[in-house]
């Protein structure tokens, strides 16, 4: 009973007259929900563009899992008559990695070549993300190679030129060896990175080309990359019955004598934790400004107890306790923090799940007020060095974690004052008005 009271009193004075309080709490909760709509449009945005980066490097680039054999390092097939059929697999392809300089004419750079069976490109994730520019997205011959846009226009290279690769052959020392191809298409992932290196073959023409200067491994796609990428792996594992020598725990890399199991956790170990870190650190900055909007709750909480002394006096003549005059302005401080997260958060849900129409209206304003100034078109997110759209992520564990936090520092933050409210002295106060 004594609880509801409290809360009913609480929510009064938020909902209150302002010159009976009121006004300081709910400018507690307006500087809250304004701290908190950055968070979330950063959380969101931040997520995004690393679920898009990453869904482009397992999807066209690394796959879900590799695996190695190594026994024979040529011959990744070796392990695949053991695992097609394993569940949860839905796909396994062979592949060819190694790197070689390409030639147009004067003009060359440095590639990575990656030759893999035809069918890896028909894949729905590998569809989902490719953008044929020009020509089409096959190698029908041995001689023919499909070019990232980025590669493609750093030699100058459209559909149908002949170029060459140079890459090298050992055979008990290094000889250069030059081989001529035909590009067949200019394709995009919608990421820079990716499309600047990329030279792509069939299967046979890498095994002829890099058979001894690349890498060879099996690329496999399962249902569910994100969850269930060591549980495939360990499985693989079992079906191979194979002696283990040793095992690493650490960003799902697993050992065995003839094998090696990679999940894309361990691929592209060194680049997603530095996406975590940089997004980890937007959000510890963000979080200092939720701390400064707690620290506002507490000096609100500080002046309701200043305008509303005689309420306390009244309280305390009728038999209250101090704790209970306490709870009062506790759950003020909690109610304020609530009101200015749900207000903030929903906000900032609405910005960030808008947030690319947003930036192309942004983008389209300005560029009208440069051209006013006969000023060139303003880019705000260049698909040149960017994605071309951002995905819509939205992680409610963390978006809860961080209503939660806001609201405990709200509550924390208003303790002393609350506390002092509850030691005040009727008697003083009666003799003061």
């Amino acid at each position: 009973m004594k609880t509801r009271a409290a809360f009913f009193i609480a929510f009064r004075y938020l909902l209150g007259r302002a010159r009976e309080g009121g006004r300081y709490l709910r400018g507690a909760a307006a500087g809250i929900a304004l701290s908190l709509i950055p968070i979330v449009v950063t959380l969101i945005v931040a997520d995004g563009m690393i679920r898009g980066i990453t869904d482009r490097f397992l999807e066209l680039g690394t796959g879900h899992v590799q695996i190695i054999n190594y026994m024979n390092l040529n011959d990744p097939e070796a392990a695949l008559p053991y695992i097609e059929d394993v569940p949860g697999i839905r796909g396994i392809w062979s592949e060819r990695n190694g790197l070689g300089v390409i030639y147009n004419g004067a003009n060359s750079k440095g590639a990575t070549i990656r030759a893999v069976e035809k069918s890896f490109w028909e894949d729905e994730g590998s569809m989902k993300y490719l953008k044929v520019l020009s020509g089409e997205a096959k190698t029908e011959t041995d001689r023919d190679v499909l070019l990232g846009e980025e590669l493609a226009l750093s030699i100058d290279a459209s559909v149908g030129d002949t170029v060459r690769i140079m890459t090298m052959s050992q055979g008990g020392r290094f000889i250069p060896r030059v081989t001529a191809f035909t590009v067949r298409g200019i394709i995009s992932s919608g990421y820079r990175e990716l499309d600047s290196l990329w030279c792509i073959m069939n299967l046979e023409a890498g095994k002829q080309l890099l058979s001894e200067s690349g890498g060879a491994y099996l690329v496999l796609k399962i249902d569910d990359p994100y969850n269930d990428a060591e549980k495939i792996a360990g499985t693989l594992y079992d079906i191979l019955e194979l002696p283990v020598d040793q095992e690493y725990a650490f960003g799902g890399v697993s050992r065995a004598r003839d094998f090696g199991i990679f999940t894309w956790k361990a691929l592209q170990h060194s680049q997603y934790s530095s996406y975590e870190t940089t997004r980890q650190l937007l959000l510890f900055i963000m979080a200092l400004i939720v701390l400064v909007a707690a620290v506002n709750v507490s000096s609100a909480t500080s002046m309701l107890v200043i305008e509303r002394q005689r309420d306390i006096a009244v309280l305390k003549t009728s038999g209250a306790e101090p704790s209970f005059t306490s709870a009062v302005f506790l759950w003020g401080a909690f109610l304020t923090g609530l009101s200015g997260s749900i207000i903030g958060i929903a906000a900032g849900l609405a910005i960030g799940s808008s947030v690319n129409v947003l930036i192309r209206s942004l983008e389209t304003i300005l560029s009208f007020l440069s051209s006013l100034f006969h000023a060139g078109p303003v880019t705000i997110l260049d698909s040149g060095y960017y994605l071309e759209t951002i995905p819509i992520i939205i992680n409610w564990r963390v978006v809860l974690l961080i209503a939660f936090f806001t609201i405990l520092s709200s509550v924390i933050a208003s303790w002393v004052p609350a506390r002092r409210a509850g030691k005040i002295k009727p008697v003083k106060i009666m003799q003061k008005y």
